[in-house]
């Protein structure tokens, strides 16, 4: 953790800010829940009231002043390709949706977005395969429902986009709320250290199906973890690199892939480098020591911007390529710029000033086990001379992520069971978990609460996808397909 010194350079924060911990009896916090529950009944989650104004292109123009401009209209364009990936780059829209909803006032730490494309499997340090949440750029403290109801809309827009039928759509959606309830309420039971040390191991996963006799499901897990583990630094360096000079370099491929030299225009390259290593010296500071050193055994190569996602396209990444002992010793990173939560508006500013540090303080909070090379920095001075934060880990450390295209009804059930039990583990570890169970209850008033506020969703999602054509239609944005 940064020290008081560090705090002003790169807004970091100390555990001295942090508020103090309540102690609460068992009983007493039980109790909480049950209050909560009188005062806001779980039927009245399936309300959506909206404002006669609202206006979900000018929600998502807000924050393109912050961005590459020449990105923006790709951003807009893989917007465009569906329904399911307007949802995805739509976070801000629905943070302003939510803000009308009934609160529970049961805060949890929010993963901020919690789609079922931002799950899935990766290495854990101890080289396992787990399935987790692996996106917290919007996350922040809030009330838990707002994550679970952004989970089971978007598994209703899927399974739309696949074109299931009702009784499919219904099983994934009451599938992923059912999910997160019944293991909220085995959380609540469950010792702290036994709660820290839970996650979901694909091997396991992968057993359990087979053992219930879905064979079919079991071998698809298996295959994907096979082809998963194939996805690191080495295969990075194959796809991505060229030799030059005898060492390895960064291909262009613009827009999506471009090198700083290209990028620095007149700049002095030499001198931009030797700042990239004085912020990756800064960022070492975030790290365990023994990682610390770990990475201190590589050296910089080489740097570039790198278009990803869908709602990131336009923020600043980059990919910088390290070597160790010789060339074919990689170790690639992934440098994504951290701007405010979407939620903050809604619900507050964060209390870390750099928000690659609430990032990475939410990811190690919300995760099992989290990349080894997780940590934040600000760097003062971009190539616009303005102040950005960020935070990095490692580019592919066998990342697999749920093929929408090609996953049968059965399978998105099987998956949003899976996605509603580790969001309900995610909360757990980040608020009260008793008192969340004793709101959730044992009935399914909850869950079919969500399933209705879900398809209602997805029907005001469409009709922002309808917007966002029209308006690339008139010229009131501009789209870029195909990138």
């Amino acid at each position: 953790m940064a020290s008081k010194v560090e705090e002003g350079r790169d807004g970091a924060v100390t555990a001295e800010d942090l508020p103090k911990a309540i102690h609460l009896t068992t009983a007493e916090r039980a109790a909480r829940g049950k209050t909560a529950r009188s005062e806001v009944p779980r039927a009245s989650h399936a309300a959506l009231e909206l404002s006669d104004d609202r206006d979900p292109v000018g929600v998502l123009d807000e924050g393109t002043a912050q961005r590459v401009p020449e990105l923006v209209p790709i951003r807009y364009g893989r917007m465009l390709t569906s329904p399911f990936a307007m949802y995805r780059g739509a976070a801000a829209v629905m943070a302003h949706d939510l803000a009308s909803t009934p609160r529970s006032g049961l805060n949890v730490q929010l993963c901020g977005d919690a789609h079922l494309a931002n799950f899935g499997g990766f290495a854990s340090p101890e080289r396992s395969f787990v399935f987790d949440l692996n996106d917290f750029d919007e996350t922040l403290r809030g009330p838990f429902e707002w994550d679970i109801k952004r989970l089971a809309a978007s598994f209703e827009i899927a399974a739309r986009h696949r074109d299931f039928n009702g009784a499919q759509r219904s099983a994934a959606v009451l599938g992923v709320t059912r999910s997160y309830r019944e293991a909220m309420r085995q959380f609540a039971e469950m010792r702290n250290l036994d709660l820290w040390y839970a996650r979901l191991d694909l091997g396991d996963f992968a057993e359990q199906l087979r053992a219930s006799k879905d064979a079919k499901q079991a071998k698809l897990v298996r295959r994907s973890a096979a082809k998963a583990r194939t996805k690191d630094s080495m295969k990075a360096l194959s796809r991505l690199t060229e030799d030059v000079d005898g060492e390895p370099r960064i291909v262009s491929d613009p827009p999506l892939i471009v090198p700083l030299a290209d990028l620095a225009g007149e700049l002095d390259v030499e001198a931009m480098e030797n700042e990239i290593r004085a912020l990756i010296r800064l960022y070492r500071r975030t790290l365990q020591g023994d990682r610390r050193q770990l990475l201190e055994s590589f050296r910089y190569v080489d740097l570039a911007r790198k278009v990803v996602g869908v709602g990131s396209v336009g923020s600043r990444c980059w990919i910088a390529l390290l070597l160790g002992r010789d060339s074919a010793d990689p170790l690639f990173l992934q440098v994504k710029e951290a701007e405010a939560s979407v939620l903050e508006p809604v619900l507050g500013k964060s209390h870390y000033s750099n928000h690659g540090q609430r990032i990475v303080e939410g990811q190690r909070l919300m995760q099992a086990t989290s990349d080894i090379f997780l940590g934040w920095v600000r760097n003062p001075k971009g190539l616009d001379g303005r102040a950005r934060d960020f935070y990095i880990r490692q580019l592919w450390d066998w990342k697999t992520s749920v093929d929408l295209e090609a996953i049968a009804p059965r399978g998105l059930e099987l998956y949003a069971q899976a996605c509603g039990w580790t969001l309900a583990r995610a909360h757990a570890r980040s608020g009260d978990r008793v008192a969340i169970a004793s709101y959730l209850g044992k009935s399914d008033a909850f869950d079919r609460a969500l399933a209705e506020f879900a398809s209602t969703y997805a029907d005001l999602n469409q009709k922002d996808f309808a917007a966002l054509s029209a308006a690339a239609s008139s010229g009131r944005i501009e789209a870029k397909l195909g990138l």
